[in-house]
């Protein structure tokens, strides 16, 4: 691993468990194993270490939802099922990500066009090319016709609920999520569940 690589890896963790306030520099530093005054070297300043994991998390979410989804030759239930267990098994690797998400950037205005660069030139290509996968499957009568923007919403919002509430999932629910790996692949298959019922005729 790189000395940049190994600086990312420590930053995730500071920035994920303390929030981009209380994460300190000279803490990454430590946990990276490099000096203060390198890590500036690579990274300037703690804005933009902050703003490199944001566009590194946010960049490889949208790698994975196109290639999951934006394989125009892909049958459209495969296709799906695809994407949930994907974007399931990236939340499951960054479990902390979408509360971060929440309150470190979707609060902060400010940082709102990092994670809009990442996603515009991509996003609505995906969403009008599974759009008229659906619609063609739809005139052929082999599913419903819904909206492609809001299945791609519905896929995330099942994916992610369960980390995002997690205190009050472990608290109401512990014994379902005390094994780990078998609850992640659990709700992949109730996601995928959820999300054919809606497509299926």
């Amino acid at each position: 691993m790189s000395t940049e690589e190994r600086i990312l890896e420590a930053a995730v963790a500071e920035f994920m468990l303390k929030g981009y306030a209380g994460a300190r520099t000279a803490a990454i530093a430590e946990a990276a194993g490099v000096t203060h005054a390198m890590l500036h070297y690579y990274f300037r300043t703690k804005e933009k270490l902050f703003d490199k994991i944001i566009e590194s998390k946010i960049g490889t979410l949208r790698d994975i939802m196109l290639s999951s989804l934006g394989d125009p030759d892909t049958p459209l239930f495969d296709k799906i099922r695809t994407a949930i267990d994907n974007h399931q098994d990236f939340i499951a690797a960054n479990p902390n990500l979408p509360r971060f998400m929440i309150n470190e950037v979707l609060s902060r205005p400010e940082k709102m066009p990092l994670v809009i660069r990442q996603l515009k030139n991509h996003t609505p290509l995906v969403v009008e090319s599974l759009q008229r996968q659906i619609d063609d499957c739809a005139a052929e009568g082999l599913c419903r016709r819904v909206d492609a923007g809001m299945l791609m919403l519905d896929i995330v919002s099942l994916n992610i609920f369960p980390f995002i509430a997690s205190p009050m999932v472990n608290a109401l629910l512990g014994s379902l999520m005390k094994d780990r790996e078998a609850f992640i692949e659990a709700r992949k298959k109730e996601n995928v569940e959820t999300i054919m019922r809606k497509l299926r005729l």
